[in-house]
Order: C-alpha cells, then sequence, then structure tokens
C-alpha cells in the first residue's frame, strides 16, 4: 500500500519535472540562450502566499538556519532538476525488490 504511495507520487514529481523542463526549454530557444528557472521563481509565479506560508513555518519551527543553508539552496536550483531527484528518491523509496526464488546458483 505506502510503495504504491510513493510510486505515485514520484510520477507526480516526474510529470512537475517534465512540465518544468518543456517550459524552460521554450523559454531557451524564444531567448536563443540556456534559461534554468529557479524553483524559487516558479513558486514565486504560481502561489506567493504559500512560498511566505512556507518560510513563516520554516523559520519558527526550525529556525533560520535551516532555511538560510539548505532550503535557499535547494529553491535556488533549476525546478526541473529539484523535482527530478525527488521522483527518483520518492520512486526508490517505493521501489519491490525481486525476491529470490530460492534456487542456488
Amino acid at each position: 500500500m505506502f510503495r504504491f504511495v510513493f510510486r505515485l507520487a514520484a510520477l507526480v514529481a516526474l510529470s512537475v519535472s517534465v512540465i518544468m523542463a518543456v517550459i524552460d526549454a521554450t523559454r531557451s530557444v524564444a531567448a536563443s540562450a540556456l534559461v534554468m528557472t529557479p524553483l524559487n521563481t516558479s513558486w514565486l509565479a504560481v502561489s506567493p502566499d504559500t512560498r511566505s506560508t512556507f518560510e513563516c513555518f520554516v523559520r519558527d519551527k526550525a529556525g533560520p538556519l535551516l532555511w538560510d543553508g539548505a532550503i535557499a539552496w535547494v529553491l535556488n536550483q533549476p525546478g526541473f532538476a529539484v523535482f527530478a531527484v525527488l521522483a527518483f528518491v520518492l520512486y526508490m523509496i517505493g521501489y519491490r525488490r525481486e525476491r529470490p526464488s530460492g534456487r542456488f546458483a
């Protein structure tokens, strides 16, 4: 059950990653230069209220050191790369290994 949820979340994250990559590719073609939009810029364009709420929550609960050190760095990375890594991690959590058949070599 939980493996299915992780694999479904990985599929959603991969879909978002592909959408963001297509948007960046379109902008790159239009600008005749490589364009990689940071996740922070994309998030602010879609929903600035949730971005500020998330920042306040992290600063209040975990402290400003976590925000300034780790989360701000992740938000400055290209959005498609962040979601691609997230999809990979979620898929690996939900990955089902094949059980050995019981035969010996």
